[in-house]
């Protein structure tokens, strides 16, 4: 310590006495390695006293009275003469004590260290083990419930779903063929399709209206399934929800309408791009449909769908019908009744 080295060839005299009924004995006081050396005479160390333990007492005059902390039976006088020496005592023991840990400080410290990470740990981990919580426990029955929830906020801007009864063995096959829970049309609002949380599928109407075969519809339903089996919906819906939303899913079994306005807007103003071509063949060939119609929907010319047209894993296969033909007949026009 540099306030050590300053002082370390620094002596004086002064009276010291180890008990209250003991005679007071002339010694040499002198600083040691943060330690105050207590001598007689004859230069034999009587006692060391750590300067961070050094208290002193309240004394008449200039002179001062020090002792151990907690021991102030034992003590040792200086003379003002010995300014010099009271002064390097003082600035020793109050540059050891500022050294000297604080106990209160590093608790605080310790608090404070533990209450961020605390904060860290629900900002960056409570969300998504959330979410991930509810993906778990929330049953199918109630993710239906979501999906229609989700559905009737869309139905504000899109209109209801398009439905006859002479449509309704059409959507109920297109349905079946894709693995879809169900497919619904809506004559606006959604650009292309649509998969919402529990297996529905909406689809515009222009993806019935507007082309010759149902393989197009079945199509785009594919794709958003093979889109969902990606980024599930109901786990897309919670993360743009937010914790606090989720949380009430949690408690209350339902998310506040205005989760599910804003998720919905997002929805319909930022659609997904297609899956991928290697996610899209699997599923082309579990259900038995062709990719070619859909893909040359998405792409007359073909060029940016040509891997959907090149791999179409039902090529040169004959396969069974989505639907008759007077049900295909009657979902194109499901928005004209």
């Amino acid at each position: 310590m540099t306030a050590l080295n300053k002082y370390d060839r620094l002596e004086a005299t002064g009276l010291w006495r180890a008990t209250p009924e003991g005679q007071r004995r002339e010694v040499v006081v002198s600083i040691g390695d943060a330690t105050l050396v207590i001598s007689d005479l004859n230069d034999r160390a009587l006692t060391h006293w750590s300067l961070a333990a050094v208290e002193r007492a309240p004394a008449a005059g200039k002179g001062a009275v020090f002792h151990p902390d907690g021991d102030p039976d034992e003590t040792l006088e200086l003379s003002p003469e010995d300014a010099e020496m009271i002064d390097a005592i003082e600035t020793l023991r109050l540059a050891v004590a500022r050294a000297r840990p604080r106990p209160g400080r590093l608790r605080w410290l310790g608090a404070a260290v533990s209450v961020s990470a605390v904060a860290a740990l629900a900002f960056l981990w409570l969300p998504g083990a959330l979410v991930d919580h509810a993906l778990r426990v929330v049953p199918p029955v109630k993710e239906v419930e979501i999906g229609n929830a989700l559905l009737a906020r869309i139905e504000r801007v899109s209109g209801p779903p398009c439905m006859t009864v002479e449509a309704r063995p059409a959507l109920a096959a297109l349905a079946g063929r894709t693995g879809a829970a169900r497919v619904v049309i809506l004559p606006g609002g959604v650009r292309e399709a649509l998969a919402l949380p529990g297996g529905t599928v909406a689809l515009n109407r222009a993806i019935v209206e507007d082309f010759e075969t149902p393989e197009v519809a079945a199509g785009y339903v594919l794709a958003e399934l093979a889109r969902a089996g990606e980024a599930v919906p109901l786990r897309s819906l919670l993360e743009h929800a937010g914790t606090p939303a989720t949380a009430t899913l949690l408690t209350t079994g339902t998310l506040p309408p205005a989760a599910l306005d804003a998720f919905s807007e997002d929805q319909l103003a930022n659609p997904a791009a297609p899956p991928a071509p290697a996610a899209l063949i699997p599923a082309f060939a579990a259900a038995s449909i062709h990719s070619t119609a859909y893909a040359r929907a998405r792409d007359i010319s073909g060029e940016e769908t040509l891997a959907l047209i090149e791999a179409n894993p039902m090529a040169g296969i004959e396969t069974a019908p989505i639907m008759p033909d007077r049900d295909w007949v009657q979902l194109q026009a499901i928005c004209d009744g």
